[in-house]
């Protein structure tokens, strides 16, 4: 685990693996998932956050959403329990304005997901490594929304700990006060 002052487990144990061994996901599981990240914060309450999900006992989607992959990470997301794609709403509802905050509101549900995932046993791998335009046209999306990543949800083939020497970037070179690049007091 990382040596960390006082992070939650579940943050420690989150990883993003490429490993899955072709378990399905219960069905309460999944719903568990999606109702974690529906409940994550976001602007004026807008809810940005649409998905496509495909759990692997549903194989003609399932092997849609495979498809929209690139062949890398289509390798080893054939073994996943389900996959995703999140979409974000650009405008609010409310007045139609753009929302600049939709791509990072629908960035804090997947969090969520991702940490109810482990709280479950079970891990997520965000994807850039897709054919957005192609699952744009494919599932009929609005120009109203914004296709955001692929993820692959899943039980870990192995032991199911993260690599060792996990490293992140120090918080000194991550979080200022007073100008860009001046490290907060708190950030050694």
């Amino acid at each position: 685990m990382p040596d960390t002052h006082q992070l939650n487990d579940l943050i420690a144990r989150r990883w993003s693996p490429r490993s899955y061994n072709g378990r399905e996901i219960e069905t309460w599981k999944l719903r568990t998932l999606f109702d974690a990240a529906i409940w994550a914060a976001s602007c004026f309450g807008e809810e940005p956050w649409r998905y496509i999900c495909a759990p692997r006992t549903d194989k003609e989607q399932f092997d849609r959403l495979l498809g929209l992959l690139v062949e890398k990470n289509q390798q080893w997301a054939r073994d996943a329990g389900a996959l995703a794609i999140s979409v974000a709403k650009k405008t609010f509802t409310h007045n139609n304005a753009p929302n600049r905050f939709a791509v990072h509101d629908i960035g804090t549900a997947f969090g969520q997901l991702s940490l109810q995932a482990v709280a479950l046993g079970l891990q997520v791998h965000g994807m850039g490594g897709f054919d957005a335009a192609r699952t744009r046209a494919e599932f009929a999306i609005p120009g109203d929304f914004e296709v955001g990543a692929a993820f692959a949800i899943g039980y870990l083939d192995g032991d199911g700990v993260p690599p060792a020497g996990r490293k992140r970037r120090p918080l000194s070179e991550t979080v200022f006060t007073g100008a860009w690049g001046s490290p907060a007091s708190f950030a050694p």
